[in-house]
């Protein structure tokens, strides 16, 4: 995130008298868990590998200045290239940032819907955690098969800054025909920018809400930190070993401008990694990454009848 950036937004925050930074915390959506039916008719991953993609959309505006200088035509495209980027991927589940509802500086379309409809997926979610007559934006995510339980959720406020938070989908997977399907939540998160207390207190807000749920996980997204700084946001997921991520230091996975490895994809001790692949493609001011991850051995063994 450069200074100038940094000002548009404090800027606009100032303007913006509905912004949700100035409201009161807007309500997540956190019903008891759902447990998986045969009733309930709910599509089940049957591969061995699923493939997931984390990917900050920067509200359509691919690596221009802002998006608020952009005309409609321009930022459609833009979104246009990510569907044509996608299409060959066969992505499962593509996780997305500064994804907008319908905005007006953003050319008042709902880019998820674009992008779900462009790249065939069957089923999407968003959450808005900022929500304006000016922008409405958030967290999302698109899927190739339906969610079997979801969660919205809007992190306290942090003003000056505006909110963040997450969206979650649950999916039924079977990787293994005589394992039942198991269930694990996929995380799309967005953190704050500015400061690492904030960010700090984001993750224990993560951390508790999935404690209170039984399956394992994949939590991906725009931590805005990377691995080597002094803040705990990383470390502090998989301090007690419950989380692990790919090749922490290496220095050639760098996503943000090709130089800061601000985005992550942190998975559970069930599963491990096939692979983990950072794009060149320009799509945004962050690069799409793409793992391939598996259940690990040990707990697919103890899945077994």
């Amino acid at each position: 995130m450069n200074k100038n950036y940094l000002y548009i937004i404090l800027f606009i925050t100032l303007l913006v008298t509905a912004s949700s930074a100035n409201q009161p915390h807007s309500p997540n959506e956190l019903q008891p868990q759902k447990k998986l039916q045969p009733s309930m008719g709910a599509s089940v991953y049957t591969s061995q590998t699923l493939k997931v993609m984390t990917l900050n959309l920067a509200h359509g505006r691919k690596d221009g200045f802002n998006q608020i200088f952009l005309s409609k035509s321009k930022i459609h495209q833009n979104l246009e290239d990510i569907i044509e980027f996608l299409k060959p991927l066969d992505i499962d589940v593509v996780a997305l940032q500064e994804a907008d509802s319908p905005s007006w500086w953003s050319g008042n379309f709902n880019h998820v819907a674009l992008l779900a409809d462009g790249a065939a997926y069957s089923a999407y979610m968003q959450t808005n955690h900022v929500q304006s007559w000016f922008f409405s934006y958030g967290t999302a995510m698109l899927s190739r098969l339906a969610f079997t339980d979801t969660v919205k959720y809007t992190f306290q406020p942090s003003p000056p800054t505006l909110n963040k938070g997450f969206t979650l989908g649950q999916i039924a997977w079977q990787p293994d025909e005589k394992i039942a399907p198991i269930l694990i939540d996929i995380v799309s998160v967005h953190l704050d920018f500015s400061r690492k207390t904030v960010r700090e207190t984001q993750i224990a807000e993560i951390k508790k809400v999935l404690a209170d749920r039984i399956n394992p996980a994949i939590v991906l997204g725009d931590f805005n930190s990377d691995w080597f700084s002094k803040e705990k946001v990383i470390h502090a997921l998989i301090e007690k070993g419950d989380y692990h991520v790919y090749e922490p230091e290496a220095e050639d996975l760098g996503t943000y401008k090709s130089k800061h490895r601000l985005d992550w994809i942190v998975i559970s001790k069930e599963l491990d990694f096939k692979s983990l692949t950072v794009y060149p493609d320009v799509l945004s001011d962050h690069s799409a990454v793409m793992a391939e991850i598996i259940f690990s051995a040990e707990f697919l063994a103890e899945q077994l009848p």
